[in-house]
């Protein structure tokens, strides 16, 4: 595989933290959100502007715990489905709210991958793939934090060091994941990485979104583009078949404005293999952004609350995914019910099963070189 182009044409300078002054407004409080069942102590850090904007991190799975957002009336909400204690995220990691993915985000198959030659397994933990890194990644990991506040910005740095074959990866891997928040409600996730031998890696952030508000009932009436005429198709393991099919004439279709419900129960193949039962979205739209992060990439709006969520990012894709595994069984933060439907994400990455599919863009990694990624959430003012 060839090193791909890491820096994407970025200013160094949005991707490495530094610390300067704060603009008016903006302010950056550091608390405790309770502890491991070994006692290590987990932080939160709570970024907040003066339009409103409030987003809480913590350091367990680098997770994105609560957004809180107003809407047309200047109503809050928080937008993002989680837990109220770190208990919550522990018991129930299987859906990855908030957190941060790695070493790998989305499917390898089987779980496979080879890298000059040498194959490397990680363990299985979606059927016969491996998903998310495998059952303990990133998300699984306490990260350390510091304050990254900078000139008009401010937020937090978390540092995690992956050990050489953790989770059967190869080589030692350091991470960086910054968040930071502006005046302009701008909600900036930066990811720096390197490491000491060859190895893949794909980073991302995997918040389950409601612009209704966390816990409301359905996303189906909120209104979605993603700027991407094509999308990887998948065998009915969820794993792509290599094609980039064209997305005219099929439910994922979203170049124009276009609700979540519209297709997502068509009678198509693609959304079956989703979601057996109801059908439902769980694929990677090829951006035609080309990694520029200045061109707008995603846009979703609620009608009835007047949120709207602008995404960017320099990846080449997004795993669009609408929470088709969620039943209700979950109670999340205030004990509401997170029902099928009730959310979605936008977890911007390389493509899935990338290391075994020769034709996608590389996840590879090689000494000497630094991974990063820059995804940014915006809010305008309803």
């Amino acid at each position: 595989m060839q090193p791909r182009l890491l820096f994407n044409g970025i200013a160094l300078s949005l991707m490495i933290s530094t610390f300067g002054a704060q603009a008016a407004g903006l302010s950056n409080q550091h608390g405790s959100f309770g502890k491991m069942p070994d006692g290590t102590s987990i932080e939160k850090y709570t970024l907040k502007n003066s339009q409103g904007i409030e987003a809480v991190v913590i350091t367990y799975g680098g997770v994105l715990q609560s957004l809180l957002v107003p809407d047309k009336n200047g109503t809050l909400d928080d937008i993002v489905l989680g837990f109220d204690d770190v208990d919550g995220y522990i018991e129930n990691g299987n859906v990855y709210f908030g957190a941060t993915i790695g070493r790998f985000g989305n499917r390898i198959a089987e779980g496979r991958f080879e890298i000059d030659g040498k194959s490397y397994q990680v363990p299985q933990n979606d059927g016969s793939n491996a998903l998310h890194g495998g059952p303990e990644g990133f998300d699984k990991r306490v990260w350390t934090a510091k304050p990254a506040n900078e000139d008009g910005w401010v937020g937090v740095e978390l540092s995690y060091v992956s050990p050489d074959g953790e989770m059967g990866f190869p080589g030692t891997m350091t991470t960086h994941v910054t968040y930071s928040l502006n005046e302009d409600n701008e909600l900036r996730i930066q990811y720096r990485a390197t490491t000491d031998k060859p190895t893949i890696l794909n980073l991302t952030n995997h918040s389950y979104f409601n612009l209704a508000g966390a816990g409301s009932p359905s996303v189906l009436d909120q209104v979605a583009t993603l700027h991407a005429s094509r999308y990887t198709p998948v065998t009915e393991k969820l794993i792509p078949t290599g094609e980039l099919a064209e997305v005219k004439g099929t439910p994922m279709d979203f170049l124009q404005p276009t609700r979540f419900g519209e297709h997502i129960k068509d009678d198509h193949e693609q959304l079956k293999f989703a979601e057996k039962k109801a059908g439902g979205f769980d694929f990677n739209w090829v951006l035609d952004t080309g990694g520029d992060v200045s061109k707008l990439a995603t846009e979703v709006h609620d009608p009835a609350s007047g949120r709207r969520l602008l995404m960017y990012t320099t990846e080449p894709g997004v795993q669009l995914y609408t929470g088709n595994f969620l039943d209700g069984s979950i109670k999340g933060k205030g004990g509401k019910s997170y029902p099928h439907w009730s959310a979605f994400t936008l977890e911007t990455q390389h493509y899935p099963d990338a290391p075994n599919q020769p034709d996608f863009p590389s996840t590879r990694l090689d000494p000497g070189e630094t991974y990063t990624q820059t995804t940014i959430y915006k809010f305008p003012k309803p």
